[in-house]
């Protein structure tokens, strides 16, 4: 039997969002928007002593795996949960270890 036959649709979507979650300032991101409705990235980047360049890179990964949405308002990108796949993820985590 292929992987492909075996690996479901929902396996795959906890990998992506795994794999998303794997760098300890994405967990701090997305812990910071499950406490608050958004927030902008230049308040994230006052906060994080992390540079501005690497921050972007870890918000756009989080925004890739579906996780966190991002509206611009110039200058500034204002970041929130995309609330549909935080309930996905969390429902998904959940089952796989067994809540």
């Amino acid at each position: 039997m292929k992987d492909q036959e075996i690996i479901t649709e929902e396996q795959k979507k906890i990998a992506r969002f795994a794999k998303a979650m794997g760098h300890p300032v994405r967990v701090y991101v997305l812990e910071k928007l499950s406490k608050q409705s958004c927030c902008y990235s230049g308040d994230l980047s006052e906060i994080l002593p992390i540079a501005k360049s690497t921050l972007s890179q870890h918000l756009k990964e989080l925004k890739s795996a579906g996780l966190i949405q991002g509206e611009t308002e110039p200058p500034k990108i204002r970041y929130c949960l995309h609330q549909q796949n935080w309930n996905l993820a969390r429902k998904s985590f959940g089952n796989l270890f067994g809540d």
